[in-house]
C-alpha cells in the first residue's frame, strides 16, 4: 500500500532497481579508490536484464560491491533504510561523485509488480552468498545460499493479469527495453540484454529463424555531458528527434553546462513549427528532469515560464532535492536558481537571433509571437522588461515585422506617439479611415491583428519613454491647422451635432467634427481606457459580459454629406434621422461591429435611393 501510494507509475520499478545496481558498481569503484586490494576495470562491469516468460521472472543481475548477511537485514529489511546514503557518509564521497539511491524505498517499487522478490547476493570479501526473499506483506527470510560470483542478483515473480492491469507487459523485451531507454538510457554502465533477432534459416530460401543476441541498451554518455566542441549541430539535432521532443527541425539550440552554488547541464531547443496542440488545454510545457543522468520527470513545468513554453529539451544536475519516490521535485532555492537562469539564456539567445539572424526569428515569431505577447500580458505585466525588446508587429511604411526599438529609432522628433491600429487583419485595418491624418503626417503606424495585442501594450504603457496611442483615440496629439479649424467649425455647428446625438441617444457618448478624416465621411473614435477593438475581443469570448467602449462618432466637415446634413437640419427632420442612423451603421461596419438592426438598414438605404 504504501509503495503504490509513493509512485505514480509502475513503470519506475525498473528504474529505480537499475539506478540501484549503478549504485552497487559505483561502490565498488569508490572502494577501490582507498583500498589497493580492490581492482576496478570499467569493462568488467555491467548490469544484465534476464526475461523468462515460461516462469514469469524478471532477473536484474549486477556485478557491484554486492551484500552481506548484515547489509540485507540493514538496507532489504527496513523500508526506507538507504544503503546507498549510508555509504556516501561513511567514504565521505565529495559531491561530484554521486549516489543516485538516497532514500531507500526504491527496492520496495518492485512489489508494484511481482507477486515475490528474491534477492541473491554475494560480496567479495566472502565466499559465502545469501538469498533474501519476500512477498512483500509477510516480512522476510535470509538463508544462507551459493552464488559463483560477486555481486547481485534481483529475481522478480510478475503477477498475474487482473481486469484491470496487464503485467505480462513486464517480461515482454519491448517494454523493458522502451522503459530502459526511457529513464535508465545515461546510466553510466552498460545495461545488457539479450534481445531476439531473426535471420534467414540457412539452405531454405525465403524462411527465417530466430535466435538471441546479447546488446548494450543504454547510450551510457549522455550528449550534454560532452565537451560542445565535440558535437555537431548534427548531433543536436539527432538527439532532439530521437527525444521525440518534435517532429520539426529546431531553429536553435542551447547547450548550458554551469558549476556554481547548483551545478547542472541542460540542452534547450528553439523550435521551427508550432505544434499541433500548442494552444490548447492538453499541451504540456517542461523540460524533462534528470538527477544524474536518471529521468525523474518528463514535464518539469516549473523550469519553463509560460511564456516560453514553446522550448523543449532537458536538464540534468546532481544538486536538486527530491522527494522520496524521486518522481517530484520538492521547490528548493536550487530548483528556482536553475529555471531563472534557464529563463535568461532562452531570452538571450531570442535576443541574438532577432539581430543576427532575422529571417530565422520571423520564421519563429509567426510560430511562436502570440505567445510572447501572452506574456507581456499576464501576470499585470511583471514579465514585460523581459519581452518588450522580443514582441514585433507589422509596419504600415515597411510592409513587414518590425521591433519597437526599431519603429522608435525612426520616429521624427516631432512625433508624440507611437502609433497604432487595431483590425482583424492588414489589409482592412488600411482602409480605416481613422488612419488618414496619421498616415498624412507621414507617421509610421503598428498593425495589431492579434487579439491579445492591445492588452500586451496596456501593460507595457510606455517604451523608450514614448505612449502608445491608438489611430481611433480621441486625441491624436498632432498639432495642426485643421485642428483650430475644426474647433471653430464644432461650435458653428452645434445645432446640427447636438441634434444627431439625441437621434443615436445612448449609441454614441457625443457628436463631433472630425480632425482626423481626410476622404471619408465618418467614423468612430473612442474615449476611455476600453477601445473598440478591445470591446469586440471582450465580447466575443465565452463569458461574454457586454462591455461598451465609449464611442465618439466623427464627422468629415470637408464632404459633401455634410451639406447633407445641414440641410436636412434646417429642411427635414426626417432626413435628418435618415442620414445619421445610416452613417452610424456605417461607422460599425467599418469598425466590424455588428448592426443592431439590418433589416431597418436595409430599408433606409433603400429611402435614400429613392
Amino acid at each position: 500500500m504504501m509503495i503504490n501510494s509513493i509512485y505514480t507509475h509502475r513503470e519506475i520499478f525498473l528504474r529505480e532497481l537499475i539506478s540501484n545496481a549503478s549504485d552497487a558498481i559505483d561502490k565498488t569503484y569508490y572502494k577501490g579508490l582507498n583500498d589497493s586490494s580492490v581492482s576496478f576495470e570499467k569493462e568488467n562491469y555491467f548490469i544484465k536484464l534476464s526475461i523468462d516468460k515460461d516462469n514469469r521472472t524478471l532477473t536484474l543481475s549486477d556485478t557491484g560491491i554486492g551484500m552481506s548477511k548484515e547489509d540485507m537485514e540493514e538496507n532489504l529489511g527496513v523500508i526506507a533504510k538507504s544503503g546507498s546514503l549510508a555509504f556516501k557518509k561513511d567514504n565521505e564521497i565529495k559531491d561530484g561523485y554521486d549516489i543516485i539511491g538516497q532514500f531507500g524505498v526504491g527496492f520496495y517499487s518492485a512489489f508494484m509488480v511481482a507477486e515475490n522478490v528474491t534477492v541473491l547476493s554475494r560480496t567479495q570479501e566472502s565466499d559465502q552468498g545469501y538469498k533474501w526473499e519476500s512477498q512483500g506483506a509477510d516480512g522476510y527470510t535470509i538463508e544462507p545460499a551459493t552464488k559463483e560470483t560477486v555481486g547481485t542478483d534481483i529475481i522478480l515473480k510478475i503477477k498475474e493479469n487482473t481486469e484491470d492491469e496487464n503485467y505480462d507487459e513486464y517480461i515482454e523485451e519491448y517494454r523493458i527495453k522502451s522503459i530502459i531507454k526511457k529513464y535508465s538510457d545515461f546510466i553510466r554502465y552498460p545495461i545488457k540484454m539479450d534481445i531476439t533477432q531473426s535471420k534467414p534459416k540457412e539452405g531454405v530460401e525465403g524462411e527465417y529463424e530466430e535466435y538471441s543476441e546479447e546488446q548494450i541498451i543504454n547510450s551510457m554518455v549522455p550528449i550534454w555531458r560532452k565537451n560542445k566542441n565535440e558535437l555537431s549541430d548534427e548531433d543536436y539535432e539527432n538527439f532532439y528527434s530521437e527525444k521525440h521532443y518534435g517532429f520539426d527541425k529546431p531553429i536553435k539550440h542551447i547547450h548550458v553546462s554551469v558549476d556554481g552554488v547548483v551545478s547542472y547541464n541542460s540542452i534547450l531547443y528553439i523550435p521551427e513549427s508550432i505544434p499541433f496542440d500548442y494552444y490548447t488545454k492538453e499541451y504540456e510545457k517542461g523540460l524533462e528532469l534528470y538527477s544524474s543522468g536518471v529521468l525523474i520527470m518528463d514535464k518539469c513545468q516549473e523550469l519553463l515560464p509560460d511564456y516560453f513554453s514553446f522550448v523543449k529539451g532537458m536538464v540534468d544536475s546532481e544538486d536538486l532535492s527530491l522527494n522520496i519516490s524521486r518522481e517530484i521535485l520538492q521547490h528548493d532555492r536550487q530548483l528556482k536558481l536553475i529555471a531563472k537562469n534557464i529563463k535568461n539564456k532562452i531570452k538571450n539567445e531570442l535576443q541574438n537571433i532577432l539581430t543576427n539572424e532575422r529571417e530565422k526569428y520571423d520564421g519563429f515569431y509567426n510560430s511562436f509571437g502570440r505567445q510572447l505577447k501572452f506574456g507581456v500580458y499576464s501576470d499585470y505585466g511583471n514579465h514585460k522588461e523581459d519581452l518588450q525588446d522580443l514582441i514585433m508587429f507589422y509596419s504600415s511604411t515597411e510592409k513587414k515585422m518590425v521591433t519597437l526599438n526599431e519603429y522608435v529609432e525612426r520616429m521624427p522628433e516631432e512625433q508624440k506617439y507611437i502609433y497604432y491600429a487595431s483590425g482583424e487583419s492588414i489589409e482592412r485595418i488600411e482602409k480605416l479611415p481613422q488612419t488618414e491624418l496619421v498616415s498624412d503626417k507621414g507617421y509610421e503606424i503598428l498593425y495589431f491583428t492579434d487579439d491579445i495585442d492591445e492588452f500586451a501594450i496596456r501593460m507595457i504603457n510606455m517604451y523608450k519613454e514614448k505612449e502608445f496611442r491608438s489611430v481611433s483615440s480621441g486625441d491624436l496629439g498632432i498639432e495642426t491647422e485643421e485642428k483650430e479649424e475644426s474647433a471653430d467649425t464644432q461650435e458653428e455647428n452645434k445645432a446640427l451635432l447636438d441634434s444627431m446625438k439625441d437621434i443615436l441617444k445612448d449609441k454614441v457618448k457625443d457628436v463631433k467634427i472630425s480632425k482626423r478624416l481626410k476622404n471619408h465621411p465618418v467614423c468612430l473614435a473612442n474615449e476611455g481606457d476600453l477601445t473598440i477593438e478591445m470591446e469586440k475581443i471582450l465580447n466575443s469570448m465565452p463569458n461574454n459580459q457586454d462591455v461598451k467602449a465609449e464611442k465618439v462618432l466623427e464627422i468629415n466637415a470637408n464632404h459633401e454629406v455634410f451639406e447633407k446634413l445641414k440641410n436636412a437640419l434646417e429642411n427635414d427632420s426626417d432626413k435628418l434621422d435618415l442620414y445619421t442612423n445610416l452613417l452610424y451603421n456605417q461607422a460599425l461596419l467599418i469598425e466590424g461591429l455588428p448592426i443592431s438592426d439590418p433589416v431597418e438598414f436595409t430599408n433606409n438605404i433603400c429611402k435614400v435611393m429613392m
